[in-house]
């Protein structure tokens, strides 16, 4: 078994020094690119510079892939001219010689078209390098059928290019930002494109089932906000073909969607509305055909059942604030069905939060506050604590609490709590972080700190 991993730990070290001797990413060996060959990031100079990306192939590539070629490049064009040519990446961004001079060069991951890279830039900067994957089943099935490894490169690269042209375009919070790009245009039938981009970790969804949930429930709502921008985007409705967890990343906290490469501004074609099904592997939905020939809303519906299906129904109802769990419970039917809309999955997502916030939802009940001694300017000892679940700290039991009655009713719940001190710390929501302990015997001064102790701990003892 030891010289299996071994043998495994080698193989992992060979792919990973072949995929960076991949011709997508040969651009980072090269010296610095003479003029007309390498594009920088400002101003859509990778795209639409002195060398075009889209002009024709040779002829000596055979017909069937000229004509997928010819498909993609109509495609990008297309796209490129709803995007209004696409300049909206900064001047300054980065380009071919940023690249040439990036060091640190390690692989993160590889898909079907694309292999993904982490490298430092000149001046400590960490960006993450996305380009073509020469040895990915796209790149090698095209090969089986064309015989043309230039030629189905080049095929590939157009995906890397429509990425760019939409980053270019899409601006929020919830897609990773593009940073600059890189492309070299060969006189034969060779296009090497590489994307520089902000970097993430990859979305661990049984991480995320450990958090507590207003952590799961912030990855949601920026899940809704993207989809809300998405719906309403500069290029028209936009649909994440391939949506799968895989597809985001976690930058400083926070979602970001980092793959549109399958993404697509165009809504099915329809004559009438049995053209129109949605189909999924457990239900289908029925939608209308427009009289413009369109299936009314199907970018949309088709992104809020995919987010239904691979966040809501996991991040949302678990361990949520017992009061919210009906109001969570109806967004997960609602959206479950597609009886909501990206707009009415906004609003209550916003109603939930504005409750949360508020401390609408708690419920009323009687104050439990005065059965517990408040002691000001003191804090229990470290490591006095127990650990709960779902808690901050892994360590002890650190709950997000709106106030102090509502952090003694939680204490009151859990038997092994006999005190609890609100820390300084703060949540995304605003709200504080009550550490809950077992014990309150050892105080230490700490003119910040409130110390609050149940009176029946407290009976017997002098304080």
């Amino acid at each position: 078994m030891a010289a299996a991993a071994g043998r495994a730990r080698r193989s992992a070290r060979l792919s990973a020094a072949a995929l960076l001797a991949l011709p997508a990413l040969a651009l980072l060996a090269l010296p610095a690119l003479p003029p007309g060959r390498g594009g920088g990031g400002g101003g859509g100079g990778g795209v639409g510079g002195e060398v075009q990306p889209g002009s024709a192939p040779p002829l000596l590539l055979p017909p069937g892939l000229r004509e997928e070629l010819r498909q993609r490049r109509r495609d990008l064009r297309r796209l490129e001219a709803v995007a209004g040519g696409g300049g909206e990446v900064a001047a300054g961004g980065l380009g071919c010689g940023d690249l040439s001079r990036a060091t640190a060069v390690s692989i993160l991951g590889w898909g079907f078209t694309k292999v993904v890279a982490r490298a430092v830039l000149e001046g400590g900067g960490a960006v993450a390098l996305k380009s073509v994957h020469g040895a990915g089943r796209e790149v090698r099935r095209c090969v089986q059928r064309y015989g043309a490894p230039a030629g189905c490169r080049r095929l590939a690269a157009y995906k890397v290019l429509k990425e760019v042209t939409l980053l270019q375009r899409l601006q929020h919070p919830g897609i990773v930002q593009l940073h600059g790009q890189c492309y070299e245009n060969s006189g034969d039938a060779e296009l090497r494109v590489t994307a520089m981009l902000e970097l993430g970790s990859p979305l661990e969804m049984i991480q995320l089932l450990q958090t507590p949930w207003e952590e799961r429930f912030k990855i949601c709502l920026s899940l809704v906000k993207l989809l809300f921008y998405l719906a309403h985007s500069p290029l028209g409705s936009i649909v994440l073909l391939d949506f799968q967890p895989r597809q985001f990343v976690m930058v400083d906290g926070n979602l970001k969607v980092t793959d549109l490469d399958d993404a697509s501004t165009e809504e099915l074609s329809c004559k009438e509305d049995i053209d129109c099904t949605l189909d999924f592997p457990t239900k289908s939905f029925p939608l209308k055909c427009s009289a413009v020939g369109k299936c009314e809303g199907i970018n949309e519906k088709k992104n809020l059942f995919n987010a239904y299906r691979y966040f809501f129904t996991y991040l949302l109802p678990h361990s949520a604030p017992p009061a919210l769990r009906p109001l969570l419970s109806d967004i997960l039917n609602a959206t479950g069905d597609l009886r909501y809309g990206i707009n009415e999955t906004m609003k209550a997502f916003e109603k939930v939060l504005h409750l949360y916030k508020s401390g609408l939802y708690l419920q009323k009940r009687p104050l439990i506050l005065k059965d517990y001694i408040s002691l000001k300017g003191f804090r229990t000892v470290e490591g006095e604590g127990y650990k709960c679940w779902p808690s901050y700290s892994h360590l002890g039991c650190l709950l997000s609490i709106h106030s102090a009655e509502e952090a003694a009713a939680i204490c009151n719940s859990q038997s092994q709590c006999q005190s609890f001190i609100i820390t300084q710390q703060r949540t995304w929501t605003g709200r504080p972080l009550a550490s809950f302990q077992s014990s309150w015997t050892d105080l230490i001064p700490d003119t910040n700190a409130v110390v609050y102790i149940k009176r029946s701990a407290s009976s017997g003892e002098r304080l």
